[in-house]
């Protein structure tokens, strides 16, 4: 579709555009409305309210859903933003699975699909991803052409400006030279790539544990540590985009290995070191997911690694709440979701540690935080530029 330019500001062709986003805008915040309702919440006329819907119509942008019952006089229509204007689609790329979704501009999940990251090169999961993201737009009904906005979520940090993705030691190859180009290659323009912590905290923030709440972090421990940092309701990413790499902080004694590379407190809290801390009180286990399932089962050696872990978290914990100030600590991840067990050890270190507590909670969206994010942050940009791409009606 070819779309015009836009219309000059004060020209009676740009005041009719201004009017239809007025009216958009009314019942994208508001909900479905009538023609009078409208105009009360825009200060429009009726009949500028009208028109401008019939012009949202005939560009698929609003449609009507039904008529109003109740109340004296004549029935009014009512008219909704249009859902099928256009999709989202949001990708999450993690060490063990993969998962992708296609949401159309009401938030709502047309087409889903996870599977388990197998990939151990960077060019297979550029692959891999290319491919989960074309089936989940195919399960979903629709082509490529439908979608407005590609978010992809992934551990790291993306670096715009060489195109590359650092300090992602857990994802093979991925922090090579030109990756965020590959990845635009297959999936198109219109792509966004976010960190994985990042965009757990705007999930939460929009659909779950964090919902309404303007200053909170979201701390994921899963293979990996991460944080997404939200100030007034917004990310804050930092001067380069590595605000929230907790892993990196110092902590205990100096260790063997290369710290730089995977950071002192991740090797002390991911899910290895739950499995590490396990074995040292005599538990044999493989998974952080197994030390947990012993520890519900009443387990002394396993209910002792997760006492462990969750002195470790709490010194993750106060280092935040002493710089953040966060009114909510959303902990999630693979590890972090086990708050029945890790909360109880977790606050009560927090206690003898410092007198900054602030509240604990368990993420509300389990392991679709991220995925949520994804869609959530696409659905932010899709909602203008949908607008944009759908041609004018000024005639």
């Amino acid at each position: 579709m070819t779309v015009r330019k836009a219309p000059r500001a004060g020209t009676p062709a740009g005041m009719r555009v201004l009017n239809q986003r007025a009216v958009l805008e009314r019942l994208r915040d508001g909900g479905p409305a009538t023609r009078p309702q409208i105009a009360r919440a825009t200060g429009l006329s009726k009949p500028t309210v009208g028109q401008a819907l019939l012009d949202l119509e005939r560009r698929d942008l609003v449609r009507p859903i039904g008529r109003t019952t109740a109340g004296p006089g004549r029935s009014a229509v009512v008219y909704e933003p249009n859902p099928a204007a256009g999709y989202v689609l949001g990708v999450d790329i993690g060490r063990l699975r993969i998962r992708a979704a296609v949401a159309d501009l009401a938030g709502s999940v047309v087409a889903r699909v996870d599977e388990r990251n197998r990939c151990r090169s960077a060019s297979a999961l550029v692959k891999t991803v290319k491919e989960l993201a074309e089936r989940t737009v195919a399960d979903a009904g629709l082509g490529w052409s439908d979608l407005v906005v590609k978010v992809v979520g992934t551990p790291g940090v993306p670096n715009p400006a060489d195109r590359t993705l650092t300090r992602a030691p857990n994802l093979p190859g991925w922090e090579r030279p030109g990756l965020l180009d590959d990845l635009e290659a297959v999936l198109g323009p219109g792509l966004v790539v976010e960190n994985d912590a990042n965009l757990a905290a705007v999930g939460e923030r929009a659909y779950g544990a964090a919902k309404g709440v303007d200053v909170f972090v979201c701390v994921t421990v899963g293979t990996g540590v991460g944080m997404g940092i939200v100030v007034d309701g917004r990310l804050f990413r930092g001067a380069s985009g590595a605000a929230g790499e907790i892993g990196y902080l110092p902590f205990g004694e100096s260790r063997e290995g290369d710290t730089r590379t995977r950071g002192s407190v991740e090797a002390a809290v991911a899910a290895d070191s739950v499995v590490a801390l396990a074995r040292a009180h005599g538990l044999t286990a493989k998974t952080a997911k197994d030390v947990f399932a012993s520890a519900r089962s009443g387990d002394g050696r396993a209910l002792r690694a997760v006492a462990d872990e969750a002195e470790r978290l709490a010194y993750v914990v106060a280092s935040v709440a002493a710089v953040v100030d966060p009114e909510v600590v959303v902990l999630g991840g693979g590890v972090g979701t086990n708050t029945d067990l890790l909360l109880p050890p977790l606050e009560a270190a927090l206690r003898r540690t410092t007198p900054l507590t602030p509240r604990v909670v368990a993420g509300g969206l389990g392991d679709g935080a991220v995925l949520s994010g994804a869609v959530a942050m696409g659905l932010r940009s899709a909602r203008d530029l949908v607008f944009e791409r759908r041609e004018p009606v000024t005639l």
